[in-house]
C-alpha cells in the first residue's frame, strides 16, 4: 500500500494531527508525515497515550487520527477505554497488523478462549494476529481491513461513520505502507 496515497485520503479528510508511535509497516507514513505541513505529526512513547493526546485534540476543535500498530493497540487498552471509548470521540484509527501477512486474515480468528493453548506459543504464527480481530470485537470497536491501494477509499467512509456515530473507527491496514 502506498503511504502517499493514504496521506492524500488524510488530507481530504481534514485530518490535522496524526498521533501514534511508528513501526516497520507504517514507517514510511511516519516519514511523509513528518515531511508534510498540513498535518501535524505527534509521536507518543506508548500507544495508550495516542488516545489521549488525540482525545484532546478533538476537544480543542482538531481533527486527529490515531496511527499505530495492533501490538500497541493492545497494549492501549485503558487509553483507549477510559478516554476515546466512553467519551464516544469520533476518531479515525488506523492500525497496522503485525502477523497478519503470515497469518493471513481471518485465518486464525475466533475466540481466543476456545483456542489451543498451544497456538499462542506456535513459532509460525503470530500471536498478535491471533487476538486483534477478537479484541477489537469485545471492545465494540467497528472495524475494516485496508488489503491494498485500492481500499484506500475506505478511508473517509470511516471517517465520516465516526463522526456520526460519535465513535472510533478502526482500519486494519494488513500490508505495509511504501
Amino acid at each position: 500500500m502506498q503511504a502517499k496515497l493514504v496521506l492524500e485520503e488524510l488530507k481530504k479528510c481534514g485530518i490535522t494531527h496524526v498521533v501514534g508511535l511508528p513501526d516497520n509497516s507504517s514507517a514510511a507514513l511516519f516519514s511523509l508525515l513528518a515531511r508534510d505541513d498540513s498535518i501535524r505529526l505527534i509521536t507518543v512513547t506508548r500507544e495508550g497515550e495516542a488516545f489521549a493526546v488525540a482525545s484532546g485534540l478533538w476537544i480543542g476543535g482538531m481533527t486527529p487520527a490515531v496511527l499505530i500498530q495492533n501490538t500497541g493497540f493492545l497494549e492501549s487498552g485503558d487509553g483507549f477505554r477510559g478516554t476515546a471509548l466512553r467519551m464516544r470521540i469520533p476518531l479515525l484509527c488506523l492500525i497496522t497488523c503485525r502477523g497478519y501477512a503470515r497469518n493471513g486474515v481471518r485465518a486464525a480468528g475466533g475466540n481466543p478462549a476456545q483456542r489451543d493453548v498451544d497456538d499462542f506459543s506456535r513459532p509460525d504464527l503470530d500471536s498478535v494476529a491471533l487476538m486483534t480481530e477478537p479484541t477489537l470485537d469485545a471492545w465494540g470497536l467497528p472495524y475494516d481491513f485496508l488489503r491494498t491501494d485500492a481500499d484506500l477509499a475506505k478511508i473517509p467512509e470511516a471517517f465520516r461513520r465516526a463522526g456520526m456515530e460519535s465513535r472510533p473507527i478502526a482500519l486494519l491496514a494488513t500490508r505495509d505502507m511504501s
